[in-house]
């Protein structure tokens, strides 16, 4: 529980600053996602303006393209973010299993982020951030942007310092070198987007960041139709004209560049929309190291120019003469020893003393793996989870450095972690206690939904139902499955109302259900120490072990009667009706007397009590 609302169920995603879970609000009863700070960083007064920033950025974006922001809070050392809960995947998800899109799907997903950037750029903000990463697609087909982590208002200064804060793939040319962003850079960003939804492959890539870097600053993307034979000539300008290193030629935000897509989009054909471009189903990309969101450092202007050389090799050190060596006799010689072994030493760590292998850590658990690498020397730099059907959910999958790799004693290894097979099916939890029906769908990588509860004639009171999906569905790991829960065969709830309390208490407790007398009595018509009221009415439905609370009568209130007599009959009763009484009217003969001749009783009467008028005759 965090925050003491929040149940958090499921870890969704990992990031360079947060951690994505989904989670029960408790309060309202809804899933949302929780995005909570790396501890380590709630600390760093800036991350945590930003996280307060997204929170107020967002709750000021009302459009059906953003994920919500409900709440911001923190806990102890946990700072999070409420949000709302998109269940589908990212874009990221579906390029890497689809590849590139044709142009069609790629303008269904370009259009609706646009239009959630236009609303983020109308009110004053700059996104920063855009990648595919940060693009939800529900399982319904909506499309939203989230992560506003790195929001600014237009026109405030992205950067001062010598560091750029983004993700290197998607940085605009003025993000790197001057280290400010308008809304140009997101627009920007969306052409790298649109570029590698259309080719499957990013424009500009690097064995380092800073190679990734250097051709923002210094190459033009290129046209998706080079990669995608047949592309329509409208989709490379469109890309072309969001890309311009040149911001003053891109279009000012997104509103403008979705004006440029939607008129690009009429004028292609069905053909053209519906191409199949060859990468539909590339191999997956070596590595995604450079899709994360991190602080790099700002190259300097002269890197624009031209690409840092590598650098010069070590001299040799020089032997010194012989002749002189000679001369000076066995101390000398002794020095040289010395001199040979300090040299081979140093020569043995840069080659090798200085490096260790990487041990094996597949199949171990997390924890057993960071604990075999902490014994190596070695640190955890960060872990992913990924779909296999070799190794057991929650065991080490991959590593990154290899197994028996060489690596510096100082550096971290990254940790693949097995979600089981992509694949599950929901398991038979018919009849089963819901404690054991938790446990079955954690053994399988599922997790359990809604909770809810119904009336059984056959399931025992605690037991599973149904499930939804049903038995054998097939769903992805982590998904969660809704349970209904057995309230056990319905008990009708006896009227034990005007009885004793003893009375009542068995009554209801031969039936099934449980006694609880309200601590506070109350005026009723009932007799004094009688059951006034019942929580459940007589014929209501309860299951087996409810609690029912009664309600014990004080007796009927005593109220003081008026004197009506010599009153209108008429009058006199709505006297005494106004104070809760009954009125009966007894006329005399000849019975055409109005007046009220007596009343009985006088004084005093309970509340609710018939007071009996007699007319005077004529």
């Amino acid at each position: 529980m965090l925050d003491g609302r929040y149940r958090v169920d499921a870890r969704i995603a990992v990031g360079g600053m947060a951690t994505v879970y989904r989670a029960m609000d408790t309060r309202l009863d809804r899933v949302l996602a929780l995005k909570v700070m790396h501890p380590d960083l709630a600390t760093d007064a800036s991350f945590v303006e930003r996280f307060i920033r997204e929170a107020k950025s967002v709750a000021r974006l009302s459009h059906p393209n953003v994920v919500g922001v409900f709440d911001q809070g923190a806990d102890g050392a946990y700072v999070y973010l409420a949000m709302e809960y998109v269940a589908g995947c990212t874009l990221r998800d579906v390029l890497r299993e689809r590849g590139a899109l044709q142009p069609r799907a790629a303008l269904d997903v370009l259009e609706p982020v646009l239009a959630a950037l236009g609303a983020a750029h109308r009110a004053g903000f700059v996104h920063r951030d855009m990648k595919p990463e940060n693009v939800l697609i529900g399982d319904d087909g909506r499309v939203k942007v989230a992560d506003f982590g790195l929001v600014r208002a237009v026109g405030s200064t992205t950067n001062t310092t010598d560091t750029v804060l983004g993700t290197v793939s998607y940085l605009a040319p003025e993000q790197i070198e001057h280290g400010t962003a308008d809304t140009r850079a997101d627009v920007y960003a969306c052409g790298v987007v649109l570029y590698e939804m259309l080719t499957g492959g990013k424009p500009h890539t690097g064995d380092t960041p800073a190679q990734v870097l250097y051709r923002h600053l210094n190459t033009d993307v290129p046209a998706p139709s080079a990669a995608v034979p047949g592309l329509a000539l409208e989709l490379d300008e469109l890309v072309a004209g969001a890309t311009a290193r040149n911001p003053d030629v891109r279009p000012y935000d997104a509103v403008a560049l979705l004006a440029w897509t939607r008129e690009a989009r009429a004028t292609l054909t069905d053909e053209q929309l519906d191409l199949v471009p060859p990468q539909a189903h590339p191999e997956a990309e070596p590595t995604d190291t450079d899709d994360r969101t991190t602080v790099i450092p700002r190259p300097s202007a002269t890197s624009r120019l031209a690409a840092p050389p590598p650098e010069p090799p070590a001299p040799a050190p020089a032997p010194g003469p012989l002749p002189a060596f000679r001369r000076r006799g066995p101390l000398v010689a002794v020095l040289a020893v010395l001199l040979v072994l300090g040299i081979g030493s140093g020569v043995w760590y840069i080659n090798s003393g200085q490096f260790t292998r990487v041990p094996s850590v597949l199949g171990r658990t997390e924890a057993e793996a960071t604990k075999r690498l902490a014994d190596s020397g070695l640190d955890v730099a960060s872990t992913k989870r990924a779909f296999s059907d070799a190794y057991a959910r929650g065991t080490v999958m991959d590593t990154d450095p290899d197994p028996g790799e060489r690596i510096r004693g100082n550096d971290a290894v990254t940790l693949t972690i097995s979600r089981g097979p992509e694949i599950v099916k929901v398991p038979n939890l018919k009849g089963k206690r819901l404690a054991e029906a938790k446990k079955l769908l954690a053994a399988d990588g599922l997790v359990p939904g809604v909770i809810t509860q119904a009336f059984s004639q056959d399931i025992p009171q605690g037991a599973v139902i149904s499930s939804d999906p049903e038995p054998g569905t097939e769903r992805r790991p982590d998904s969660a499955v809704a349970l209904v829960v057995s309230k056990g065969v319905p008990v009708d709830v006896p009227d034990v109302t005007g009885e004793s309390v003893s009375e009542a208490t068995t009554t209801l407790r031969d039936a099934g259900l449980k006694v609880k007398v309200a601590p506070e009595q109350v005026f009723s018509p009932e007799a004094a120490g009688s059951v006034a009221a019942q929580s459940l009415a007589e014929g209501s439905r309860a299951a087996a072990g409810d609690v029912i609370t009664l309600t014990v009568s004080k007796g009927p209130r005593m109220i003081t009667v008026p004197d009506v007599t010599g009153k209108d009959v008429d009058e006199a009763r709505a006297a005494l009706e106004g104070l809760g009484f009954e009125v009966k009217v007894q006329r005399t003969f000849p019975y055409l007397g109005t007046t009220v001749a007596s009343q009985d009783p006088t004084g005093t009467a309970p509340e609710g009590s018939t007071i009996t008028l007699k007319t005077k005759g004529i």
